[in-house]
Formats: C-alpha cells, sequence, structure tokens
C-alpha cells in the first residue's frame, strides 16, 4: 500500500525540525566532490621524441609537449640546445590527471621504461649534457618523492651502476619547435625512432599493462 502524501509530507516536516535547515538541505542535495586539480610533472631522460611518446600512452596524462629547461640561458631552440652550452636540457612537460595516475606511477614508468637513468650525460646515442637524466620538480611534495624513488632504487639495486638523475626545481620550461612535437606518431617509421623509441613502447604495453593506452 502506498502512503499517503499528506503523511509524507508531515514526515519530512518533522525531518527539518529536528536536523534543522542545514542537515535539512543536506538530505535534499549532498555536495558534489570537487573534481581533482591537474598536477604538472617534468623530466628529461635524453632524446625527448621517445620520452614523450611513451607518456602519450599513459592513462590519466591528458597532455604532453616536447621542450628545454634546467638551463641558464632566458631563452631556447634546437639549434642553441643541441651544442650542450646553454645548460638546458631536452624534457617534457606532463600535465597529469592525480585521480587516475600518481606521480609516483609516473616516476616508475620514467625509471623502467622511459630512459636508462645510469647514464651521464647521454642517453643511447646521443651524448651530451642535453641529453642528461633530471627531474624538474614542481613542489617540495615532488621533491621528496623523486629523492625518496631514487634512495629506493640504489637500496634495491634495481640497476647494475648508480643512478645519475638530477633532482633540480623546475625554473623555466621552454616548448620546442612544432615539428618536434608528437614525433614519434608523425613518423614512426623513421630509423631512429624504430631502433631507439619503438622498443620503449613494447616495453611500456608490457611492464605497465594497466596504465598503458
Amino acid at each position: 500500500m502506498s502512503s499517503s502524501p499528506f503523511i509524507c509530507r508531515a514526515l519530512l516536516c518533522s525531518a527539518v525540525l529536528l536536523l534543522g535547515p542545514v542537515a535539512a538541505s543536506s538530505i535534499a542535495a549532498a555536495p558534489a566532490k570537487p573534481a581533482a586539480v591537474e598536477q604538472t610533472a617534468v623530466f628529461a631522460g635524453g632524446c625527448f621524441w621517445g620520452v614523450d611518446a611513451v607518456f602519450k600512452h599513459i592513462k590519466g596524462v591528458t597532455d604532453v609537449v616536447s621542450g628545454y629547461t634546467g638551463g641558464s640561458a632566458a631563452t631556447a631552440h634546437y639549434e642553441q640546445v643541441s651544442d650542450g652550452n646553454t645548460g638546458h636540457a631536452e624534457s617534457v612537460r606532463i600535465r597529469f590527471d592525480p585521480a587516475q595516475v600518481s606521480y609516483r606511477q609516473l616516476l616508475e614508468v620514467f625509471f623502467s621504461v622511459a630512459h636508462d637513468p645510469t647514464q651521464l650525460n647521454r642517453q643511447g646515442p646521443d651524448v651530451g649534457s642535453q641529453y642528461r637524466s633530471a627531474i624538474f620538480y614542481t613542489n617540495a611534495e615532488q621533491q621528496k618523492i623523486a629523492q625518496d624513488h631514487i634512495r629506493q632504487l640504489a637500496a634495491a639495486r634495481i640497476f647494475a651502476a648508480p643512478v645519475v638523475t638530477q633532482v633540480m626545481p623546475l625554473e623555466q620550461f621552454y616548448p620546442a619547435e612544432d615539428y618536434h612535437q608528437n614525433y614519434l606518431a608523425l613518423h614512426p617509421t623513421q630509423p631512429y625512432i624504430v631502433m631507439h623509441d619503438l622498443p620503449k613502447l613494447a616495453q611500456l604495453r608490457k611492464q605497465f599493462p594497466a596504465l598503458y593506452r
């Protein structure tokens, strides 16, 4: 048997009197949870073509831009940075949703798939400080997580050689030229890409299937 509408209204009025206006209003509409605010991570791990492609295939990453950071020069472009005298490193700036992927998970991908963190001022065939391994943190929490992660890698003896990754504050990021952006997706058959970068995507799919997209 259905309840009388008069009885229902009487019960609701009783609830308002007992709970007060604030509590009663919460019955009508619970406040929505605020959406997670996107965060930024910046990593350098050799030529940015492959690093860019790896993080573009991570669930929760909303944007990846190749660029230059870490140097003292007031600006940066490829011809400047490639001579190794500006102090800048080829880097990627990653925007991500922390509700879908954490900064620590990005670090795990960075160290295990995106590059070799034991190579000093080089990465594969690319040699020079502009190809160094580095993490550019945006806040104290990222700094702590990165430093703790490196200590854990050392303690666990994950690599045969020491990790040489720098941990530095992010000061200025300069986006690279348009022809460097999304390079792997646009040039999948380029010999450098086939030899050095496509294997990274294969490893990403193998090691992190839950993160791969």
